[in-house]
């Protein structure tokens, strides 16, 4: 068997400003969603790799499942590739216009790495990494 295509779904508590979180950060949303609109959805990257933001009380009683809180754990890592160091340190400008959460501030490590952490207001971290 094999997928044809792999994409994420994360729950939310403001549809509205996760739209316009990741809106600001120039993130492609994804339009023609089905009615009624209870989810966001946004295109990451040149693979358009799709994360689906849903209502989380909707979220969970339609699929039965306890989502975890973003803001007390973190549930996934997603990274995002920067082509370099200077690319890193306006991703961390463009996060923190947005109304991220800085987790650490862009700095070197390991042979060469260079990267930041944020996270948006529901919490679902993002790592932007150059090497």
């Amino acid at each position: 068997m094999k997928p044809k295509k792999i994409w994420a779904n994360l729950t939310v508590a403001d549809l509205k400003r996760t739209a316009a979180f990741y809106t600001a950060l120039n993130f492609k949303q994804n339009t023609g969603m089905p009615e009624p609109a209870d989810l966001v959805s946004f295109s990451f990257g040149d693979d358009e790799f799709v994360i689906n933001f849903f209502q989380k009380e909707k979220f969970e009683a339609n699929t039965s499942l306890k989502m975890s809180d973003g803001k007390s754990g973190i549930e996934v890592l997603f990274t995002i590739s920067a082509e370099s160091r200077g690319e890193v340190d306006e991703w961390a400008e463009e996060a923190k216009a947005a109304g991220a959460d800085i987790i650490s501030e862009p700095l070197g490590f390991g042979n060469g790495f260079y990267g930041f952490t944020f996270a948006d207001p529901d919490g679902h971290a993002y790592n932007v990494f150059y090497m």
